[in-house]
């Protein structure tokens, strides 16, 4: 397997779960998404922040143990391709408006399930 596709996919994870730590209200802005209160921000730093973060810890793990790397691997790939199915079921109901925010990370999740998958 590949570790510097794992290491691209481990940073995207690392650099998303930083920010969404950080900075909620700012990393969910381009979904115009309101964040009004503690309960909403702490929510983003869960998701986006603490979960993050563990996926892409675990993707370096999965670097350096060979024992867990093709499960790892596969399981970091099929929620990244669980992200992507739900953005084309929400295109039944919605119709987003531009590329960006939207189809952007739909291409950035199939592409990320991609490295993964080519290193399983």
């Amino acid at each position: 397997m590949d570790s510097a596709r794992l290491a691209l996919v481990a940073a995207f994870f690392l650099g998303m779960g930083i920010f969404g730590l950080a900075a909620p209200t700012r990393l969910v802005a381009p979904f115009r998404i309101e964040l009004d209160g503690a309960e909403a921000r702490t929510e983003v730093r869960a998701v986006y922040g603490g979960f993050g973060i563990a996926i892409g810890a675990l993707l370096l793990v999965a670097i350096m143990r060979t024992d867990l790397r093709r499960g790892a691997v596969v399981a970091v790939a099929f929620a990244l391709l669980g992200m992507a199915f739900g953005r084309l079921v929400a295109r039944l109901f919605e119709r987003p408006s531009a590329f960006y925010p939207t189809w952007f990370y739909f291409w950035v999740e199939l592409a990320g399930a991609g490295l993964l998958l080519a290193s399983a």
